[in-house]
């Protein structure tokens, strides 16, 4: 594992080379919030660190309906059953972090502008992030 140290603000963390968020699958009666940031410290945590990670709010809803990989802000009309339900939150990272970034992973920290309208470098989800972002007021220390 590579080690970085970096303070990012109003950003947006995202892994592996394919522009991915971090997450994972959440078993039937499993908390969300709790599988997210287990999950978090799985990826990106140090052995033997505690990472309190401030798991805040949904920030939005994307679904899959098939097995094919358009996804929608909504679930479209001719669906009764989608495939999959994706649900993004807003993560509070703490003052000072050290992240194990795996090796086959690539941690970016992309400022807000440049997630905006690029779904061609980011992705349709994580494009659409600075809108879904825009109802938060951020008060810096």
């Amino acid at each position: 594992k590579q080690w970085y140290r970096r303070r990012v603000r109003e950003a947006v963390v995202s892994t592996q080379s394919t522009g991915k968020l971090p997450g994972c699958e959440v078993r039937p009666g499993e908390d969300e919030v709790e599988a997210l940031k287990n999950n978090l410290t799985e990826t990106l945590g140090r052995e033997g660190d505690v990472i309190h990670w401030g798991v805040d709010e949904l920030v939005g809803n994307w679904w899959r309906p098939n097995y094919e990989p358009p996804q929608y802000p909504y679930v479209p009309p001719h669906i009764t059953k989608p495939k999959e339900h994706r649900r993004l939150f807003l993560v509070r990272l703490p003052d000072k972090a050290m992240f194990a970034v795996p090796r086959n992973y690539k941690l970016v920290a992309a400022p807000l502008f440049e997630l905006y309208d690029n779904s061609t470098g980011y992705g349709p989800v994580i494009s659409t992030l600075p809108q879904s972002l825009s109802r938060f007021s951020y008060v810096y220390a």
